[in-house]
């Protein structure tokens, strides 16, 4: 039998990265390759906007290099397949030209059209989510959304540039704000509440594992791939990384310790959380993907960093090795880590709290500790919520620049009692996009073929496992 390779692109915020696998290898990826991306620098307070054809000219750039790695041969190339960071607004017109740059999901200038859906719909509308967005450019600049013919998330973009087609699927779609959830089809009311426009200018909404279409020859002189291979539905970031960190079935929970936090797991069912504090998305595998996402995490550590050591490149291991010194509870210092507001509880003007500081309290050991005691109990009363709703945890898989941290894996699995796992691939986005492709590719002869049985020998774990002690927040 020929050999099979897939083709993974992850379309992140700070840059784009893509892998591709040999399924038959372990570890299967057998070649990487990067392209970093910046923010448009001089917009208001606020604004955070990326153009994306800056994503394709990086996707581009990324899937050439992977294309000349000596492992890979691009005529074996059988399937590709996209995550993208969720929730961004791609406004393109009837030529598929883009419009204007691309409001992304840390933009904030749209909060006034968020609170004014929010009202208007009933429930909460995040300024995050894309909903907000539309209704900011009808407003603002109305020009450009009479010429738009098009709204479409980062991966659909990519998946337009590959295919030719306009396509969105339910797991990056459940982020936009006007998605039912729990039918997994567009509401077509609040399509209406955010814009009467809106509807005629949305994509085809696919099926379960159906594929978003085929590379057209365009993308495949581009890209040096072949042309017409199948080009699988792709997802949101965090949909495409609960495949690549192996949480394709209920029950392995991922927690991702990064700028902020996020946890996540696969489900059979939708979980819906009636005061809004766990999202609701769907899964790009036909399941849900109940959400629970915090605004402090790294960037919590990184202030306190800056703070005593700010130019020594060892100053995260410096503050671990004292914080490993300190008592657990830090003698009754407590930081409320909320330094960015927060999603988590809802507390969006919140500032950070450091109390209970006697003679000694203010040592960096203390205070890095004290931190890490305040992300984690944050995150963990999250991960009890989505317990209460029903929500299974048989083991932790950690993910994310933090859970490089020994200390802090260690306090995690005892807060939670469970056993914690690391994945062995970093790059759990490209890696869950090119398993999603190898899937979407068999489903051809295997139409029932679940995406569980893709994924679950295909993810490599380390072998160390940390098991629970005792609570230590």
């Amino acid at each position: 039998m020929a050999q099979k390779l897939y083709l993974g692109i992850d379309v992140g915020t700070q840059g784009v990265k893509g892998v591709v696998i040999d399924p038959q290898e372990q570890p299967c990826v057998i070649a990487r390759a990067s392209k970093p991306l910046d923010l448009i620098s001089g917009l208001p307070a606020g604004a955070a906007e990326q153009h994306p054809e800056d994503w394709w000219s990086a996707v581009v750039e990324v899937v050439q290099k992977l294309m000349a790695a000596p492992s890979v041969s691009p005529s074996s190339i059988a399937g590709v397949g996209v995550s993208g960071q969720q929730h961004g607004s791609v406004f393109v017109d009837s030529d598929d030209q883009v419009i204007r740059p691309a409001k992304l999901w840390c933009d904030t200038s749209t909060s006034q059209q968020a609170a004014e859906l929010t009202e208007k719909i009933g429930r909460a509308v995040p300024v995050g989510f894309t909903a907000s967005k539309v209704t900011w450019l009808a407003h603002h600049e109305p020009e450009h959304w009479q010429r738009t013919d098009g709204v479409l998330l980062p991966h659909d973009f990519i998946n337009l540039r590959l295919t030719g087609d306009r396509t969105m699927e339910a797991g990056d779609a459940s982020g936009t704000g006007w998605f039912d959830v729990q039918n997994r089809c567009f509401d077509n009311s609040v399509v209406s509440a955010v814009d009467p426009n809106l509807g005629s200018k949305l994509p085809r909404l696919l099926e379960t594992g159906e594929p978003a279409g085929r590379v057209c020859s365009y993308a495949a002189q581009l890209l040096g791939i072949p042309e017409g291979i199948i080009v699988s539905p792709g997802g949101g970031d965090n949909m495409m990384s609960a495949i690549g960190s192996g949480a394709t079935r209920s029950g392995v929970v991922v927690m991702s310790l990064g700028t902020s936090g996020t946890v996540f797991t696969r489900t059979d069912h939708p979980v819906i959380d009636p005061e809004g504090l766990i999202a609701p998305f769907c899964s790009s595998d036909g399941g849900w993907l109940p959400l629970l996402c915090v605004m402090n995490c790294t960037n919590v550590t990184e202030e306190i960093r800056n703070a005593y050591f700010p130019n020594d490149p060892d100053a995260l291991q410096r503050l671990t090795d004292l914080a490993a010194e300190v008592v657990p509870r830090c003698g009754g210092v407590e930081f409320v880590p909320f330094i960015h507001g927060e999603r988590v509880p809802d507390l969006p003007h919140a500032t950070g709290t450091i109390t209970g500081i006697r003679p000694g309290g203010l040592a960096p050991g203390v205070i890095f500790r004290a931190a890490l005691e305040g992300i984690t109990a944050n995150l963990c009363s999250g991960v009890a919520r989505m317990k209460r709703l029903g929500v299974e945890i048989d083991t932790l898989r950690l993910v994310g620049g933090g859970s490089k941290n020994l200390l802090w894996r260690q306090m995690i699995a005892d807060t939670l009692q469970v056993p914690i796992t690391l994945p062995e691939e970093p790059e759990s986005g490209a890696l869950g996009a090119a398993l999603q492709a190898k899937w979407s590719h068999e489903r051809g002869e295997a139409p029932n073929l679940s995406c569980d049985a893709i994924a679950s020998d295909r993810v490599p774990l380390k072998t160390h496992v940390i098991e629970p002690t005792r609570s230590s927040t």
